[in-house]
């Protein structure tokens, strides 16, 4: 008899033995249907690739994105001069990453013009305060020019393109553009010590500079940095260096990268040059007392 009937028989005559046979089946045919069933509603291992939407304007975007089964939402705008209105400037996920039926994907789209909003009254606040409502307002300063005052880093006037910002003013401006000031600065505080912003994006540290009433000078940018991606580079060089003594208003030169390798290089070497600054300032300061010292003596 063949063995495997001979099995099947014995199995038969066995009750428990049926059932427990009868059970692992149906274990094994119920697992096999939840494996169909979840590819079929999760189309496991089918995906698209994403077109590039780039140059398209949002409706065409759209058309494109619909027969690809993809849906196209906007994320995000910019004012990008270059470009036509309309038109998306970048996307997410990137072309040709790999997505399931019905993913959304967002879009940057180019504005047809910048917005324009109400420049904010700042005279009379302290320099920190007047930056903090003009970067909540979308502004930022275009340039600090300090006089002699009794009250250092006080504004004492406001200027947007030439026209003087007074209370009564209802002057727009581009968001995004800069706003100048003339600041206080008594001649007995006219110095600040330039604070680290290698590792920082240029917003931060522009924001960080003009807080201690330092001006922007040149900005360089890597090759490779546009409008698009420039939230992401980094400063990794900056002229003053961290912990140098200035006059207020001394402008900053910044050069920013995408490479982070070159930004960890550059904080190591601020810091370094910071440390050496620092240990040279106070040996300085050392000597001069102890020879202010010996002129006291001498002179008793």
């Amino acid at each position: 008899m063949n063995p495997l009937r001979k099995l099947i028989e014995k199995i038969n005559g066995n009750v428990i033995a049926r059932n427990v046979v009868l059970a692992i089946c149906a274990i094994i045919i119920f697992l096999f249907l939840v494996s169909v069933l979840l590819n079929l509603f999760t189309r496991h291992n089918k995906y698209k690739q994403v077109p590039d939407f780039s140059g398209m304007k949002i409706e065409e975007a759209r058309h494109a994105g619909q027969k690809a089964s993809l849906r196209i939402e906007i994320n995000d705008s910019l004012y990008v001069p270059l470009y036509e209105g309309g038109i998306i400037l970048d996307q997410n996920p990137a072309p040709g990453a790999e997505v399931k039926s019905g993913r959304r994907i967002f879009v940057t789209v180019n504005s047809f013009r910048q917005k324009m909003i109400k420049i904010p009254y700042v005279t009379d606040l302290s320099l920190r305060q007047a930056k903090n409502n003009l970067e909540v307002a979308g502004l930022e300063i275009d340039r600090l020019i300090y006089q002699e005052d009794i009250a250092t880093n006080y504004v004492l006037e406001e200027r947007y393109k030439n026209q003087l910002i007074t209370p009564q003013s209802d002057i727009q401006g581009e968001i995004g553009s800069g706003v100048t000031l003339v600041v206080g600065m008594s001649p007995e505080d006219s110095t600040t010590v330039i604070p680290k912003v290698v590792g920082f994006p240029l917003k931060e540290a522009k924001s960080r500079l003009w807080e201690v009433g330092l001006n922007i000078g040149k900005v360089s940018m890597d090759k490779g940095i546009n409008a698009l991606n420039e939230n992401e580079a980094r400063v990794y060089v900056q002229e003053p260096g961290q912990s140098h003594l200035v006059t207020l208003g001394t402008p900053v030169s910044l050069q920013l990268t995408l490479e982070t390798k070159k930004v960890e290089q550059g904080s190591i070497a601020s810091d370094r040059e910071a440390k050496e600054l620092i240990e040279a300032r106070k040996e300085a300061e050392e000597a001069a007392a102890k020879e202010d010292k010996k002129q006291q003596t001498i002179l008793r």
